[in-house]
């Protein structure tokens, strides 16, 4: 384990100052070099161990089958799309079990959620473990460090007790195997995020890097977790203290490269990946930094976006003319089909999808409640009818159809699509438009993408006033978005904890944790008893039985409410699966320990009493109960 920390280290030091190609590098020098105690010395070496943090964060949003493709599909907005094979995530109560290979090619990365958290711990406490064998400038210097690591650690377990709940709480470095790791409940591990984030947001610097993370990123996820702790008074001073800090401002004059198109608007300009990094964006807090010429481990990574998310409406003989011929192709100008040259490039303009994260009809349709929504209109927006048919074939033959708009019905009423599930649905196109010139058949470029981003500040402190029932306040913070984007403001009658759930979807669709949030919500509902809009009240002694976050879902999306038809599946979804499930390697690894497994999976009869962080000096300690 220390030669393996040893190279690790080695690692780190080269993503931090870079390499070259040369005899020198060549060179044997000695692993004692780069030990920890020659590295961990100063901010410098310690920041290296941070950039690693960061970098894993990255990996939920870029490459193919991302895990945060789980996060839409567990939820109302999303189910997966890919109809063409086994394996995939639609019938729940069916593949989601413990012993499922959870990090399987292109059919799920869910389980990486689970590994790379731990990854991103291990790296936050190596800085944490060595913060006082350093040398520091001045306490300043320390306690910035000290808060950016404290950061990490605990943005990494407001996901996972959300995602897995009671999971392990790690507090210190770790230089020799252990296996005797214990469950540790979530409001404790909250409990102890909570007091390591109220720290960071006196230490960590105001300003930050481009990508790095800054004392309002701090802030917002503090508000997160005074959520979670149904500590609502805490949760509004936190959010406060990001949208009154006078850098931060929700964008609403035109910016950046399309500023003086007056086809396009804010909402085009805010999500232009170019646009995103601009210092005259101030709704940016955290972003995650993509570039081809960056020499970081993944950080050259593609985010591909276009492919997860958008229809495969050019798949061959998917999307039919009413004279029965091919309509679609998503081959780039030029590109020969049939013997024909394309002429109507519709690739190169919306990407090649393959329909993996595929909208709800809810998100598509039922979501949007203001016609003048700039968020839902063309050319933000797309519809399939947007799309013509532009297969070269149909020109050579004289098809009439050729360049009419797509249809999903002929004049009597037959379909036409013969995959409405991953072929026919709308999508946002200002949102998940990252090209990529380079690539013939265009999925998803290198982009930076908002990791937060000061809209859903407003969007946690709405929360956090509903909570109180101080609906003025709540429906001020709503309006603020809504007004942003073209639609008339609400009055405070029509505002509760759904609305609010309904503006988060219409505005932070592929950029929040869906999954994570609702799950938040439904454990503030069982934990403070209070009504719901739906007219139920929960509690946390039946949590996996009868949850918010199960009834949201069978609310919204019709595909798990009517458990409709794959060709492989019935989309099913169950109460229990509020909580994935602890991966069996993980409870099997860990031979001298006990890791409790989520009720309604296999194991769970297992469970023995988790235990719990209490505050005390330095880190505090895990006890029993």
């Amino acid at each position: 384990m220390k030669k393996y920390n040893i190279i690790t280290s080695l690692l780190v030091i080269m993503v931090f100052l870079g390499t070259r190609c040369s005899e020198d590098f060549l060179t044997p020098k000695p692993l004692s070099f780069y030990a920890p105690e020659n590295t961990f010395i100063d901010a410098k070496g310690l920041n290296a161990a941070l950039i690693a943090c960061l970098r894993n964060a990255r990996h939920e949003m870029y490459g193919d089958t991302p895990p945060f493709i789980s996060e839409g599909i567990f939820s109302d907005i999303a189910v997966e799309g890919t109809t063409d094979k086994t394996g995939i995530h639609m019938d729940m109560p069916a593949v989601i079990l413990p012993d499922a290979n959870f990090n399987y090619g292109d059919v799920t990365k869910l389980g990486r959620y689970w590994t790379e958290a731990y990854n991103r711990i291990k790296y936050a406490n190596v800085v944490i473990s060595r913060i006082d064998v350093a040398n520091w400038a001045n306490d300043a210097e320390r306690n910035h460090v000290l808060g950016k690591a404290y950061f990490h650690r605990a943005n990494v377990y407001y996901r996972l007790t959300h995602q897995f709940g009671d999971v392990p709480l790690i507090l210190e470095e770790i230089t020799e195997p252990r296996l005797d790791f214990y469950s540790c409940t979530r409001e404790s591990i909250l409990r102890k995020c909570k007091k390591d984030l109220e720290f960071a947001a006196q230490w960590v610097e105001v300003n930050a890097p481009i990508g790095d993370i800054s004392k309002a990123a701090v802030n917002h996820l503090l508000t997160k977790v005074n959520l979670a702790l149904a500590e609502f008074d805490d949760a509004i001073a936190s959010a406060n203290a990001v949208i009154n800090d006078g850098i931060h401002a929700l964008m609403t004059e035109r910016f950046g490269s399309w500023k003086d198109d007056p086809d396009r608007d804010i909402i085009w300009d805010l999500h232009q990946e170019e646009n995103k990094a601009l210092p005259e964006n101030r709704e940016r807090i955290w972003l995650f930094v993509c570039s081809e010429t960056l020499t970081e481990d993944g950080a050259s990574e593609k985010l591909r976006i276009m492919r997860q998310a958008v229809p495969y409406w050019g798949g061959a003989g998917k999307n039919k003319t009413p004279t029965g011929q091919t309509g679609t192709t998503d081959q780039p100008l030029g590109a020969r089909v049939g013997g024909y040259p394309v002429e109507i490039d519709q690739v190169a303009m919306y990407g090649r999808g393959i329909g993996r994260f595929r909208a709800s009809p809810w998100y598509q349709y039922g979501l949007w409640d203001d016609p003048d929504d700039m968020r839902h209109k063309f050319p933000n927006w797309m519809t399939m009818e947007n799309l013509v048919y532009n297969n070269p074939v149909l020109k050579a033959i004289e098809d009439p159809y050729y360049n009419q708009p797509v249809q999903l019905y002929d004049d009597e009423g037959g379909i036409l699509c013969t995959d409405t599930i991953r072929s026919w649905y709308n999508w946002p196109h200002y949102k998940l438009f990252v090209i990529d010139p380079t690539d013939n058949t265009p999925d998803g470029g290198y982009g930076d993408w908002y990791a937060f981003r000061l809209a859903e500040t407003y969007l946690l402190r709405a929360e956090a006033y509903a909570w109180k029932d101080n609906l003025t306040d709540a429906t001020a913070d709503v309006n603020a978005i809504r007004t942003r984007a073209g639609c008339a403001p609400y009055d405070p009658a029509d505002v509760d904890i759904g609305v609010i759930l309904d503006e988060r979807a219409r505005e932070l669709y592929y950029e929040e944790p869906r999954k994570t949030e609702l799950t938040r919500v439904a454990y503030i509902y069982a934990i403070t008893g209070k009504q719901c809009y739906n007219g139920k009240t929960y509690n946390l002694a039946n949590f996996s039985t009868d949850n918010f976050w199960y009834d949201r879902v069978i609310e919204k999306n019709v595909f798990y409410r009517d458990n409709v038809r794959a060709p492989f599946y019935n989309y099913r979804i169950a109460p229990y699966i509020v909580l994935w499930p602890v991966l069996s390697s993980a409870i099997n690894a860990n031979s001298l320990g006990h890791l409790n497994q989520n009720i309604g999976y296999p194991g769970a009869e297992n469970n023995i009493t988790p235990r719990k962080w209490v505050d005390g000096p330095g880190e505090g300690e895990i006890v029993d109960q």
